[in-house]
């Protein structure tokens, strides 16, 4: 039936286009944060690394990760310009985001959860810290429960 074509056709798009969104976050995971391979990122990156080491991990939102994330001043300003999936990358902020760079940004903030050993997501420290919209919060809060992954 001419209805079944049409419904076919229709989902065989919808698949086609899933399927580029697709192709594009995987290459983005595979070029995840590349910047941090550039000697202006790479040298004050492994000073960090090195106090990690000697002091140990400071959790996410805490003053101690304030105080650290400073040290690393202008290597930060470089990532953040070379890096869309952070805030901090347009003038407008997760406003200037698009849906993509918003699902990097918290598979990321995952990631570095479990680096830092905590494997809890702050939602409520970052929502708070880049006026992240009920919404999208509970976007986000959404997805942290479909995969599993505890947050606060």
């Amino acid at each position: 039936c001419e209805m079944c074509i049409r419904d076919r056709a229709h989902i065989i798009r919808v698949a086609e286009l899933i399927g580029e969104l697709n192709s594009e976050m995987t290459y983005r995971g595979l070029c995840h944060d590349a910047s941090k391979f550039d000697p202006i990122e790479a040298g004050p990156l492994q000073e960090m690394q090195d106090l990690i080491e000697r002091e140990g991990p400071a959790a996410y939102g805490t003053e101690e990760y304030a105080r650290r994330t400073a040290l690393l001043g202008p290597m930060l300003k470089h990532h953040y310009a070379n890096n869309s999936h952070h805030p901090e990358h347009y003038a407008s902020g997760i406003a200037g985001m698009t849906l993509l760079d918003v699902v990097e940004m918290l598979c990321d903030w995952k990631a570095a959860s479990e680096r830092g050993g905590e494997s809890v997501i702050n939602l409520t420290y970052s929502a708070e810290k880049y006026g992240i919209e009920p919404m999208l919060l509970s976007i986000m809060k959404n997805t942290c429960r479909h995969k599993g992954w505890d947050y606060v």
